[in-house]
């Protein structure tokens, strides 16, 4: 009986393909690999660098060499574009250039002053931003492929999947290197902590040690507590990524004897940016000194500029 039953299947599947076929222009596009054309990708061949230094953005440059699959269609030219963080909405792309496919090593950069006239201007650019260069390549019959139109497999493919090491995108950190001196006196922009209000006036020192912040004029207010021991801020000199190690900065009473420590991995809390004159940075702050009564005030903000 079940002989019987697969014999019947066979034969209605084969009744019904066979209905289903067409000849002349009405042939199924997709009954047969012949019919599909040529794509062509980028691949990844090294990376030229992701940091564009917000100091000497004329001469500060990124980006990618490459080459096309060899398989694919001929690459005539890669247009780049960018956008802030990162969007395949092609309606917030900005153009910055077209690059001529000119080799099996093709080297495609941006420099800071490139990306400045796509965004509109130096004015457009803040330190501390990610930028997303999207690649757009133009073959030889005028085909276009970007990561819109290419099949990424739910994350394991053609764009973003590892094994095809593919040049649809790269990225760019805008820095601004650690230059001491930075003291002085700073506004603030925002305190979550509220021992400051917007527009106050407060006092930044240098060190103790070489690429440190001093911030024990800041936190504690000394209407408000009393420092125990300095809030220190570890700055990198090359990015100007912040740092701020656990440390008991001021004792306000009543159990309130507060800790700070970045809330980012290994204690990065944000950035300071002499160039601008800038400090970010979000903290937890905690009462679990000495004697605390483990008040957590949570992920803490405070942004202060340079006056």
């Amino acid at each position: 009986m079940k002989k019987l039953l697969y014999i019947l299947s066979v034969v209605c599947l084969i009744t019904v393909t066979n209905s289903c076929k067409k000849t002349g222009g009405d042939i199924n596009p997709l009954s047969s690999y012949k019919n599909f054309g040529v794509g062509s990708y980028l691949v990844l061949d090294s990376s030229l660098g992701q940091n564009l230094n917000y100091a000497a953005l004329s001469t500060s440059t990124v980006g990618v060499i490459v080459h096309q699959y060899p398989n694919g269609e001929a690459i005539t030219s890669i247009t780049v574009f960018v956008v802030p963080g990162s969007s395949y909405d092609t309606t917030l792309w900005k153009k910055v250039k077209t690059v001529n496919y000119t080799s099996p090593q093709t080297t495609i950069t941006v420099s800071g002053a490139e990306l400045a006239t796509a965004l509109g201007g130096a004015s457009a650019i803040k330190p501390g931003t990610n930028y997303t260069f999207y690649n757009r390549i133009t073959t030889k019959s005028g085909k276009t492929y970007d990561v819109n139109n290419t099949g990424n497999n739910s994350g394991s493919g053609l764009v973003t999947g590892f094994y095809y090491h593919s040049a649809f995108t790269f990225s760019a950190y805008v820095v601004c290197p650690f230059v001491a001196p930075i003291a002085g006196t700073y506004q603030v922009i925002r305190d979550d902590w509220a021992d400051w209000k917007p527009g106050d006036m407060v006092q930044v020192t240098d060190g103790p040690g070489p690429n440190e912040v001093n911030l024990s004029q800041v936190y504690p207010n000394p209407a408000y507590g009393s420092v125990v021991k300095p809030l220190v801020v570890d700055v990198d000199p090359a990015s100007g990524t912040a740092t701020v190690k656990k440390v008991n900065f001021g004792n306000y009473g009543g159990g309130y004897n507060m800790t700070a420590v970045g809330t980012g991995a290994n204690g990065v809390a944000g950035y300071v940016f002499s160039c601008t004159g800038y400090i970010t940075l979000t903290m937890e702050l905690k009462a679990d000194g000495p004697g605390g009564n483990g008040y957590d005030n949570g992920p803490t903000k405070l942004i202060l500029q340079k006056q």
